[in-house]
């Protein structure tokens, strides 16, 4: 990026900063029907955090919201299944969700859940509000209805063939292959997820926002924010130009927010009208706690942090024009925040649009699409278990390969290359050198700054404009770019250690080291403060190692951090070598995981027709020993093997050459069909045929007695 570039766009980032008096940042609500996994961390979470931290740290009014999404199909899914409550189980991983972000450093000043009463309250509050207003139309419609199941489906629990790209596994509401909105009904060969079976139409009525109606103030609200990134901005314009059409914002189900007006017995408010908005029912809970004068240890319960709580008013955050709302999602949620949410919005009147949409693309994993049914995920709550005291390492592999415009994918190897080789090899070893150099020469002090050279001040020169830089890619949503700026600095640290060389130069000229480490330490100093909206546990280790602390954005780029004769801490390494067995443990686990998938999804080939009792009662199959293998020349999968039947010694040919070798199956008891006419079989005569099982993966194993039998048992 070029200087006058880079001046061009720090000028409007003050220019745009100087009309915002406040933010409010929201993370997509995670849906409590499992834990958190790396796919939403790098899609949703750690962007939202760092650009909170980096908010915090320039001094700036920030709300960062999020909560627990515990309505819809789903929850009722997961509590059938486990023959629980729904209740018990949005209880269960709100905890877990909850608990993880928080160990992970996840900065929310709120973490809601929309079970709780101040929810439910807001969203019938605001449904009722719109259909005060005659809003919503109320239509009976044909929908989706599982008579196994008895009970409508909701969108996301009907799948078929898009019937624009064809896709095979579209959703009712999504085909996640092309993007486009569709209805249930729209779906070719439509298919139960609950049932497996084909649903029939059922007449319901519902209330549906006429999203028709308010095209052209979405098409305008879209337009003026071309700057939003192409996925976001694409998309939208996509749905715009397909035409909107009207969306129930009501279901047939028993576990939600109920709709508050008559004739709606049954019904709950759909969970994309209910769940953003949690992002408003979050706030106002913040706000209430606020307000007390005493600590309410409820609070807990929603994850509040403390130092995030302010007295004033919700609304100065959702309604005020001096407010920049910014929404982190991923991509599958870009129509339900920019263009249903929005309506909702319009509709109601009085609330403050997003001005951002930073919408992620999605993580693969080992080259997989992440999937939660298949356990193919790598699991925050387990990673916090089974890598203690590592956060900062997902932290920064997350942000370093993040999908911020296309797919990416998250590798086990990668992981522990950018650990060793970056985190260790780079900023880790830069600030263990001049943090240890600065106790052997001058006992932990910070050394009185001499003499200036050019090189000097080259570096101090550089050193200055890092801040600026980093500024102008986190404020236009580029994580990966700004983390990247940020490990140059520990690369500058490096590279002016390698050239000044002080090891060698303090025989010579000590107050030449003294501006070496001097400057060395002014640069630690800087990565501390431009480190820690990325990696918050490593920047607290650092400052506690450098023993200062309390400096903001607008430090970063001071050559005079820290002061002459300043005493450090001792010297501690802030990484550590990520060993292979660490690594080949969790690619072995998610192998596991791969192969249960096969064997839970395998098809069961059909059962063949009918045979007569009398047909069976003619097979004679006898228990027998291999005593002698061998390979058939010139064949790949046979092998001819010698049996003592307990009535005579005969041969077989088996094809099992490529699942056995030869020394491995004498010795091996079998089941085999003694009275099935013999055949030749390349030259060699095969008088009777040994009784395998194969599995879903084509692997052949043998059947066998568990107990040994004598040579010659019957099996019946």
């Amino acid at each position: 990026m070029g200087k006058t570039l880079i001046f061009d766009k720090i000028i409007k980032i003050v220019l745009d900063n100087s009309k915002i008096k406040r933010y409010t940042v929201t993370a997509a609500l995670p849906y409590t029907n499992g834990p958190v996994h790396i796919g939403h961390l790098a899609g949703v979470y750690l962007p939202a955090d760092t650009y909170v931290r980096y908010l915090r740290s320039n001094k700036r009014d920030v709300k960062f919201i999020c909560g627990s999404d515990e309505n819809g199909v789903p929850i009722t899914l997961k509590a059938k299944k486990e023959g629980v409550t729904p209740q018990v189980i949005v209880d269960k991983y709100h905890k877990i969700i909850g608990d993880s972000f928080k160990e992970f450093g996840v900065s929310f000043d709120i973490y809601h859940r929309t079970s709780s009463l101040m929810h439910h309250q807001t969203a019938s509050d605001f449904f009722e509000n719109l259909y005060d207003k005659g809003v919503f139309t109320e239509e009976v419609t044909e929908q989706y209805y599982d008579e196994k199941a008895q009970t409508f489906l909701a969108d996301r629990y009907i799948t078929g063939t898009c019937p624009k790209c064809g896709n095979e596994n579209a959703y009712g509401d999504q085909c996640e292959n092309c993007g486009s909105t569709l209805n249930a009904t729209d779906l070719i060969n439509p298919k139960s997820t609950l049932s497996g079976e084909q649903p029939v139409r059922k007449e319901t009525k519902n209330w549906f926002l006429p999203l028709d109606k308010y095209e052209g103030q979405l098409r305008e609200y879209i337009e003026s924010h071309k700057e939003w990134r192409p996925n976001v901005y694409g998309q939208c314009q996509s749905w715009l130009n397909a035409g909107l059409q009207p969306r129930a914002m009501t279901r047939d189900l028993d576990w939600g927010v109920k709709v508050p007006v008559k004739d709606a017995e049954g019904k709950v408010l759909y969970v994309w009208f209910d769940a953003p908005i949690g992002y408003i029912s979050a706030t106002k809970e913040l706000f209430e706690y606020a307000r007390l004068d005493v600590w309410n240890p409820k609070a807990e319960e929603y994850y509040i942090n403390k130092t995030g709580l302010t007295k004033g008013n919700w609304e100065d955050y959702w309604k005020d024009e001096e407010t920049k709302l910014v929404h982190f999602i991923g991509k599958d949620n870009i129509v339900f925040h920019c263009v249903i949410f929005p309506a909702m919005l319009m509709a109601h009147g009085g609330y403050t649009l997003a001005d951002n949409v930073p919408a992620n693309e999605f993580l693969n994993l080992e080259g997989q699409k992440i999937s939660t049914s298949k356990n193919w995920a790598v699991w925050l709550n387990e990673y916090l278990l089974e890598f203690k005291d590592k956060q900062d390492v997902l932290r920064y592999v997350l942000t370093a390969t993040a999908p911020e415009t296309k797919d990416n994918d998250f590798t086990w190897k990668d992981f522990q290359a950018r650990n060793n080789n970056e985190l260790v090899a780079i900023l880790g070893n830069f600030i263990n050198r001049v943090t240890v150099l600065t106790h052997k020469y001058f006992g932990g002090k910070v050394p009185m700054r001499m003499d200036v050279t050019p090189v000097d001040q080259e570096v101090l020169d550089e050193l200055a404009a890092f801040p600026a830089k980093i500024s102008a890619s986190i404020e236009s949503y580029r994580f990966r770019e700004a983390l990247s700026e940020v490990m140059n600095v520990a690369r500058l640290g490096n590279k002016y250690l390698a050239e000044t060389e002080p090891w060698k130069v303090i025989k010579t000229d000590e107050d030449r080291v003294r501006t070496i480490l001097n400057i060395s330490l002014q640069i630690a100093a800087n990565i501390e403060i431009l480190i820690e909206p990325f990696l918050p546990f490593t920047a607290d280790k650092l400052m506690k190692m450098l023993n200062y602390g309390g400096h903001q954005w607008a430090d970063a780029g001071k050559s005079d951090l820290l002061h002459r004769g300043h005493q450090l801490n001792e010297p501690q390494l802030l990484f550590e070598k990520i060993e292979d067995e660490e690594v080949q443990a969790q690619i072995d686990k998610l192998n596991q995981s791969k192969a249960d998938n096969t064997i839970n999804n395998a098809v069961v080939a059909a059962a063949k027709e009918n045979i007569q009792f009398e047909q069976f009662s003619a097979i004679d199959i006898r228990v027998a020993t291999i005593i002698a293998a061998e390979k058939v020349e010139k064949t790949k999968k046979l092998l001819k093997l010698t049996l003592d039947t307990g009535i005579d010694q005969r041969t077989v040919v088996s094809g099992i050459a490529e699942y056995f070798k030869p020394e491995e199956v004498v010795g091996q008891q079998v089941s085999v069909v003694v009275n099935l006419a013999p055949r030749e079989i390349k030259g060699i005569l095969s008088q009777g045929m040994i009784l395998m099982s194969e599995n879903s993966e084509g692997k052949l194993t043998f059947v066998a007695p568990i107990q040994n039998h004598g040579n010659g048992s019957v099996i019946r």
